[in-house]
């Protein structure tokens, strides 16, 4: 029998075993990932899992059932040390190896290290698995002090659960503006002011130096500008780095994620990769790209699980994300690299609005806040990169 095994329990990882179901795959199939328990949903860990007072088990993408009927054998708490590709195994750090006819990564990433002093402090976190969010829920104190790094979506949904829950937060972002590499200043200057009414401290052009403690625990951070800042619990929100060791290891070929083609293949034919690790090209953008979200690990692990049954099924979709902050919802359609300027638009009440990202007077995407109606044309807008004309005539136009 033919065995297809899965490394890393992440979203990319779970469709792609129940996608290889839909395609036909008889063979064996087994999930492997480090984690404890089945693959669960991640978006919510920086949301409803810090909202919660009394957080449950986090969400899971399939239920123990259903991966018993579709026969996928799943190993949790099992890492993965090392591939063979020579002899088509895998080696697991209890010493078993296990043998594979195809072989799929679906690593995900990691939060990005910061090698402050002080950092292995009790009370600072990282925040990317259901661990961290269980750790950080725990310490948060009505009237306690969080400091979070980094303005980026991750570091405002955090702020914004965290404030919900009664701490007060300070939010320092390196740059000169939130959202410094993914979104417009319109954007930006929109969630600085939604924060700062509810009462975030946001302080920008500034760096963690140190984090400072007692008994073992952090009660400090120190700013790049000497400024010492009280702390209860730290977040470091300064973004993700594929996780691509085993890749590199097995010599297959990387860069910015584990380089793959359309078709998720990677440069071993018999591997192939999905998902936060996987470093793709993209028709519809015209290049190359590395994806953090559901949307992107949903699609390209279908492709990766039609190239395991030899079928060809290039992966070629628009990527579309979300953020929830307080009880503002953003949407994002497209993606606003290398756009030339943007166009503004109110969207009936004052709290909605559209910011449209234009290149070659084009649409090349848009940030939809508090408006899904609108959230929806973008979509089809930006897919079909329709002209500007298109945009309803009056929109404000912003630098």
């Amino acid at each position: 029998m033919s065995v297809c095994i899965i490394v890393g329990a992440s979203h990319a990882g779970a469709q792609l075993a129940f996608s290889l179901r839909r395609e036909g795959w008889s063979g064996a199939i087994v999930l492997i990932g480090d984690e404890p328990g089945l693959p669960y949903q991640r978006p919510p860990l920086s949301k409803a899992a810090l909202q919660a007072v009394q957080p449950g088990e986090p969400a899971l993408i399939y239920s123990a059932g259903a991966y018993e009927k579709a026969a996928i054998t799943c190993l949790p708490g099992t890492r993965v040390i090392a591939l063979d590709r020579q002899r088509k195994r895998v080696l697991l750090a209890d010493g078993r190896a296990l043998q594979y006819d195809k072989l799929a990564l679906c690593t995900g990433a990691s939060a990005r290290s910061l090698a402050l002093p002080g950092r292995a402090l009790a009370g600072v976190h990282d925040l990317r698995t259901a661990a961290d969010a269980r750790a950080i829920g725990a310490a948060v104190r009505p009237g306690g002090r969080a400091v979070i790094l980094g303005g980026g979506y991750i570091g405002l949904e955090t702020a914004a659960a965290l404030r919900g829950r009664g701490m007060q937060v300070t939010l320092l972002e390196r740059g000169e503006r939130l959202l410094e590499r993914v979104a417009a200043p319109a954007t930006a200057a929109y969630f600085e002011r939604l924060h700062a009414a509810h009462g975030v401290a946001i302080r920008k052009n500034v760096q963690a130096r140190a984090l400072l403690g007692t008994a073992g625990r952090v009660t400090q951070l120190q700013c790049s500008d000497g400024q010492l800042l009280a702390a209860d619990l730290v977040v470091l929100g300064v973004g993700v780095a594929p996780n691509m060791a085993l890749a590199q290891q097995a010599g297959l070929a990387t860069g910015d994620g584990i380089l793959v083609d359309e078709f998720a293949r990677t440069s071993d034919p018999d591997i192939v990769a999905a998902g936060d690790c996987a470093f793709h090209p993209n028709a519809l953008l015209g290049f190359s790209l590395r994806l953090e979200s559901v949307p992107n690990a949903v699609e390209q692990a279908a492709s990766a699980a039609a190239s395991v049954c030899g079928l060809r099924r290039a992966y070629c979709a628009m990527p579309w994300f979300w953020s929830d902050q307080y009880d503002c919802r953003l949407q994002i359609a497209g993606l606003q690299r290398g756009h030339e300027r943007v166009l503004v638009q109110a969207d009936g009440p004052a709290e909605a609005l559209v910011v449209w990202y234009i290149k070659d007077e084009r649409i090349l995407a848009a940030d939809c806040i508090n408006s899904p109606r609108q959230f929806m044309r973008a979509k089809k807008l930006v897919a079909s990169r329709a002209p500007v004309a298109q945009l309803v005539a009056g929109a404000a136009a912003a630098a």
